[in-house]
């Protein structure tokens, strides 16, 4: 499965809320993977990927923070200048809208992930995958997606 599950909480743009969140999933033993967090105006719109999906969605609905989850495409590709849009032409080309995306580098690999929502995650996948994009899976992210 090359989709990756998400959650999306809105937060309050308030002194401590970020903290307070990140700060009980620590506690929790829930490790961040990526994360972006968006101002909104009165709220932030917080992305997390997680070390454990169904443990972080259950500890933010205890502390009152209703968490979505959806899908997002994670593909890692060289740290150079283009790299980015190489990879978006075909995505133009295939008619598929960039949704969202943020990135950070893997500083020991030389690496960068991208982590994208499109208009149409499966056939971005197929158009990548066609192109030679490597996109990452949950197991390579490090993520627990279910308690199966």
């Amino acid at each position: 499965m090359l989709k990756l599950k998400q959650i999306v909480v809105s937060i309050e743009n308030s002194p401590g809320r970020l903290f307070e969140v990140t700060h009980a999933l620590g506690n929790a033993g829930i490790n961040l993977r990526a994360l972006n967090l968006v101002d909104t105006g009165a709220f932030g719109q917080l992305r997390l990927l997680v070390s454990d999906v169904a443990k972080a969605r259950q500890l933010l609905m205890e502390m009152q923070i209703p968490a979505m989850v959806n899908e997002v495409v994670a593909a890692e590709i060289e740290d150079q200048p283009g790299q980015l849009a190489g990879i978006l032409r075909p995505i133009l080309d295939a008619n598929i809208q960039v949704v969202f995306m943020y990135a950070f580098l893997r500083q020991k690999q030389e690496r960068a992930v991208m982590v994208f929502r499109f208009s149409d995650n499966d056939k971005a996948i197929a158009v990548m995958q066609e192109n030679g994009v490597h996109l990452l899976d949950a197991k390579q992210f490090g993520i627990l997606e279910s308690s199966d």
